[in-house]
């Protein structure tokens, strides 16, 4: 998760405020890398803390995208210090990335928090495909859970920037990421495990749903009142997988 509280504006761990700093202190293609395609459904699978950001989401969203889905990854590829990398999912205007959301029906944003059991915290305003992606990972047996600061709430959180008003942020625990793959290095990503199909199969499966729902219809949203979180020590704090 990186910043500890996903829904508010401020991060006490990003190295920079905005993508303009970033770009001016980081080289595309050498420190981080951008990928993008197109898919036909409207939906949009994002994981914008992708490669050894916050490790594991990358290969996630690429899985869930590859059904005709749009899939963006802003990568951390660094040697070391990918963190520094991460920007805040409510103040994430790398341009590419900000374009697909808002042209996109849908957007489901994959994360990557530091709970140290397996399991998903499941958020985001189209509160029906929240609670029917929660229901979906649950009757699978994948444990379910929501965390105060990672709801995917406020409305400018990339994953609620789509057409409709609201999207999905999926956060992936960490004991759940390390269980998807040989281990977490880059390597290690290389090689899936059983879990990572079958989680993957799941949330397939959900976002065939969302091609059903016609596209002039908004999504039932509750605009909640938000809160900025600081970071607790422990299960909130930023992700060192």
């Amino acid at each position: 998760m990186g910043d500890g509280f996903r829904d508010g504006f401020s991060s006490m761990t990003d190295h920079y405020g905005d993508f303009g700093l970033l770009r001016a202190a980081q080289r595309e293609g050498a420190d981080y890398r951008i990928h993008l395609r197109r898919g036909v459904s409207g939906v949009a699978v994002m994981a914008i803390h992708g490669g050894d950001i916050e490790p594991g989401t990358s290969e996630v969203a690429a899985a869930m995208a590859a059904n005709g889905h749009s899939l963006y990854l802003f990568e951390g590829i660094k040697n070391r210090g990918n963190s520094e990398l991460h920007l805040a999912s409510t103040r994430f205007d790398e341009p590419r990335g900000l374009r697909l959301a808002r042209e996109s029906e849908t957007v489901i944003a994959v994360h990557g928090c530091g709970e140290k059991d397996a399991l998903v915290l499941v958020g985001g305003l189209a509160d029906h495909l929240v609670r029917r992606m929660g229901e979906a990972l649950a009757d699978a047996g994948f444990p379910v859970d929501s965390r105060d600061g990672l709801k995917g709430i406020h409305p400018m959180n990339v994953c609620n920037l789509g057409k409709r008003g609201g999207g999905v942020q999926l956060e992936l625990s960490s004991g759940l990421r390390k269980a998807m793959f040989l281990d977490l290095t880059r390597s290690g990503r290389s090689l899936t495990m059983n879990i990572f199909h079958r989680f993957v199969a799941v949330l397939t499966s959900t976002l065939h749903e969302i091609e059903r729902f016609p596209t002039t219809t908004p999504f039932q949203t509750e605009r909640h009142a938000e809160k900025h979180f600081l970071p607790s020590a422990g299960n909130r704090g930023p992700d060192r997988a």
